[in-house]
């Protein structure tokens, strides 16, 4: 398994190059300030976000966005390293810190622009309350998203966590299980058409309202905002974060514009973090 997903990142990769390549008369990025400016971001709600900038702000700032959306997270943060994108938008800083440690990446954080609340998502029970002795818990399989969903599960009283374990938590750190949970780790976008199989899964918030999931209301539990050190930033290559282009973006990401269009779009299910 761990070596198919590879191949199918290594896939998305190469898929990327070539499609930001037939863009132009090269797939590098640039730093000349009147070149597109090319992320890569997931599509829900990463894609729309920079979507609804491109078409509403982007051009009156003097800015020109090249976007390309992808569904994994590993394609945004090679692509940003190799050059041939100049930024990506698509993950929060402890998975950023981890891809980096990995990979030996040098990406870095520019800005803060929303929270995704992870959520418990169930077709088989309506509260928590309601999961059987020995239900088996889908789990994002990434080490970031895997210790903040057993965390969920620890703020909601399902479990109980090692002291001091919280974001890097693994089921090996389950100190109490009353309800003899059993884990199905799998990749966090395989989590919401794995679902129905499952008593539960926890899911991120991009992959739940990218199936028609509505996190605000069809969640069992749902992360609070308060605290949240999981805000999906803008990233960059290490010494891009002074292009005036990358500036220009950031500064219209935390405009007051996208901050409505974000709370009247998403409804809660995505929440503004400036």
């Amino acid at each position: 398994m761990r070596n198919a997903l590879k191949f199918t990142s290594a896939l998305a990769t190469a898929g990327l190059a070539l499609s930001l390549a037939a863009c132009g008369s090269s797939g590098s990025s640039s730093s000349d300030p009147n070149a597109p400016l090319k992320v890569v971001a997931s599509p829900t709600p990463h894609g729309q976000i920079l979507k609804f900038v491109k078409d509403n702000l982007a051009e009156k700032a003097g800015l020109k966005l090249d976007i390309k959306e992808v569904t994994d997270y590993v394609t945004p943060n090679t692509a940003v390293q190799d050059g041939s994108a100049d930024a990506n938008f698509f993950q929060h800083v402890p998975y950023l810190e981890d891809f980096n440690k990995k990979h030996g990446t040098t990406i870095v954080s520019v800005e803060p622009v929303h929270l995704e609340p992870l959520g418990l998502y169930s077709k088989k029970v309506k509260a928590i309350a309601d999961l059987p002795d020995g239900a088996t818990i889908g789990l994002p399989n990434d080490a970031t998203n895997e210790g903040r969903a057993l965390k969920l599960l620890a703020d909601n009283k399902l479990i109980t966590l090692k002291d001091g374990v919280t974001t890097t938590a693994t089921p090996a750190d389950v100190t109490g299980n009353p309800k003899n949970l059993k884990w199905k780790e799998l990749e966090a976008a395989q989590l919401p058409r794995s679902v129905t199989d499952l008593d539960a899964a926890v899911i991120n918030g991009n992959y739940a309202i990218d199936s028609g999931l509505k996190p605000a209301t069809d969640a069992l539990v749902l992360e609070k905002a308060d605290g949240n050190p999981y805000a999906n930033i803008l990233a960059v290559k290490k010494g891009k974060e002074d292009d005036p282009r990358v500036k220009k973006l950031a500064e219209l990401l935390h405009s007051d514009e996208v901050k409505k269009y974000i709370n009247d779009t998403f409804q809660g299910s995505v929440i503004p973090a400036f």
